[in-house]
């Protein structure tokens, strides 16, 4: 059996920016435990002879040719954007550092 520790909870959900109560980080720290130990015990199956399951329905991808096509003139593009600059898009930022901006 694996252990999973408080610890180790604690540092994923520090680098997943996550932040957890002390009941959450019980819970949590007991379901990934589970998590791992079942993985653990399906590694353990043999499997010679299995067919990998490519899919589990009947559906079927359809495809088609990858054919390049002009796309949008820059132009008429740029008319329907808010702002550019140098013929690129201007989009906010979403992304930040990860600092608190208080």
């Amino acid at each position: 059996m694996m252990e999973i520790t408080k610890d180790e909870v604690k540092k994923i959900a520090s680098l997943s920016k996550l932040e957890f109560t002390n009941q959450e980080l019980e819970k949590f720290t007991k379901q990934l435990e589970d998590i791992m130990n079942m993985s653990h015990q399906l590694s353990k199956i043999n499997t010679d002879g299995v067919k990998p399951t490519i899919n589990v329905t009947d559906a079927v991808n359809i495809l088609r040719e990858d054919v390049a096509e002009k796309g949008i003139d820059r132009n008429e593009l740029m008319k329907n954007v808010p702002e550019h600059e140098d013929g690129f898009i201007k989009v906010p930022a979403i992304i930040d550092e990860g600092e608190d901006n208080e």
